[in-house]
């Protein structure tokens, strides 16, 4: 793992936001991307803390302190990006959230500020929102894409009903299903044929970029 990485990890486990923060303004002045600072910095740093706390080497306790440390460098990170873009949210409507009973929701925001940089109006919903919650927003608010987020197997038994919920919207949104669980190994079409996987955020970068093809797309990706 990178220098970089494990000083990460010591700052996020420590909870210190600032020099959490610190590290990725310094990644940043080097050059990164937003891409390099979710999937080569923070996201290798979560992943890393995951495995620490199935071997008991941190505690529950430890990991949500990392896991608020890292939202809100996401959070800052956000604000950051909003006063430097000239990026005008104009591409459409996004909505996004974990499904019932899943806590996980860090991999989600950073989708969620892609979007944002792509020129896309967001709505984060964050993590353990049900159904029928999910079905009142998006009939209120009538989002072009949302994006759902399953990072543990045994969630893949109410993904169908959630999917299942928004194909019946008029208008019907695209639906997007991403989430550790997809990032390690896609999941049986069967599931979600009515869905597209996104195991990435490269992958979805590229997606948009297609989606959005033709149209001119102001982002640091």
């Amino acid at each position: 793992m990178k220098s970089q990485t494990l000083r990460l990890v010591n700052q996020l486990l420590s909870g210190n936001q600032d020099s959490a923060w610190d590290i990725v303004e310094e990644a940043l002045q080097k050059g990164a991307s937003s891409l390099d600072i979710y999937e080569s910095l923070l996201t290798p740093a979560m992943y890393y803390i995951g495995t620490l706390w199935e071997k008991n080497i941190v505690t529950v306790a430890d990991e949500h302190v990392a896991t608020t440390t890292c939202d809100y460098v996401l959070t800052r990170y956000g604000f950051y990006k909003e006063m430097t873009s000239e990026s005008k949210k104009e591409y459409g409507k996004v909505m996004l959230f974990c499904l019932e009973e899943e806590q996980h929701f860090i991999g989600l925001k950073m989708v969620s500020l892609l979007f944002e940089e792509h020129g896309f109006d967001t709505r984060f919903l964050g993590a353990d929102l049900p159904k029928e919650a999910a079905e009142v927003m998006a009939k209120d608010w009538q989002p072009d894409i949302v994006a759902l987020s399953a990072s543990i197997s045994y969630h893949l038994d109410p993904l169908p009903q959630y999917i299942n919920m928004l194909e019946d919207l008029n208008p019907k949104p695209i639906t997007l299903v991403g989430g550790r669980l997809i990032a390690t190994n896609h999941v049986a079409s069967t599931i979600l044929e009515k869905a597209k996987q996104m195991p990435s955020l490269n992958e979805l970068n590229e997606w948009l970029l297609r989606y959005k093809k033709g149209m001119d797309i102001h982002v640091d990706a």
